[in-house]
């Protein structure tokens, strides 16, 4: 039951890693995942790492002992597996119009401001005008409430991330942010216009997300890509 219920997929959450893993292995079976997915250690940072050289393991989905600290992951090896997990940050899968190189990153607002998206696309081969991007599910700006601070801080990287807030508190100088406005305007000055998603609210939609803010302890989502 909740907070964990429905396939919680995060091992650092405090759910009991049994079920994890059994959430794990189930996804792995029903979506015929072919490699045991690339499971990395989130820490709001802005490192995307190249898995395109590590060896592919047989899917399992046991929690691993050791992971690795970032917070994307890109290859371009067939059947390897790139995955974030996420309950309200946002989950932004990317592949290029050959389906030859994917990527998968976390970016909440912390590593949304300080260039998560920028690092990840950085390590395509291709251009940025051949790269599509995916926007999973995130909180909505109806429910992103934020303070002046980090307006601010989006502000001081791109002037044009101020639409992206609405004022509804002057007095506490507290604003509704809008992330899939900022991750679109971000992308779309690297020259990725090739964009979709980014119409979900895992705050309301409480039948289908996990969501941190409005649980605060909650279980975790998984979004993967891969290329066969």
């Amino acid at each position: 039951m909740a907070p964990f219920a429905s396939l919680n997929m995060g091992s650092r959450t405090g759910d009991n890693l049994e079920h994890i893993a059994q959430n794990r292995q189930r996804l792995i079976q029903t979506e015929q995942i072919p490699s045991e997915p690339y499971w990395l250690t989130q820490t709001h940072s802005t490192i995307a790492l190249d898995i395109s050289q590590i060896a592919l393991q047989t899917a399992t989905g046991n929690i691993p002992n050791q992971t690795i600290e970032a917070d994307a992951s890109y290859t371009h090896q067939p059947k390897q597996v790139s995955v974030v997990l996420t309950a309200d940050c946002m989950p932004v899968l990317f592949c290029t119009t050959n389906g030859d190189e994917v990527a998968a990153a976390h970016a909440g607002w912390r590593g949304l401001c300080n260039g998560i998206l920028e690092e990840t696309v950085k390590k395509f081969v291709s251009p940025p005008s051949n790269i599509i991007a995916w926007l999973g599910p995130a909180i909505s700006a109806k429910k992103f409430e934020v303070g002046i601070d980090v307006k601010e801080q989006f502000e001081k990287v791109d002037r044009n991330a101020k639409i992206a807030f609405k004022l509804i508190n002057p007095a506490e100088q507290k604003y509704l942010a809008d992330l899939y406005l900022i991750a679109k305007q971000r992308l779309q000055a690297m020259g990725v216009t090739k964009i979709f998603g980014g119409d979900f609210c895992t705050y309301t939609e409480q039948d289908k997300f996990f969501s941190y803010r409005r649980e605060n302890q909650t279980g975790r989502m998984a979004s993967m890509i891969w290329f066969e």
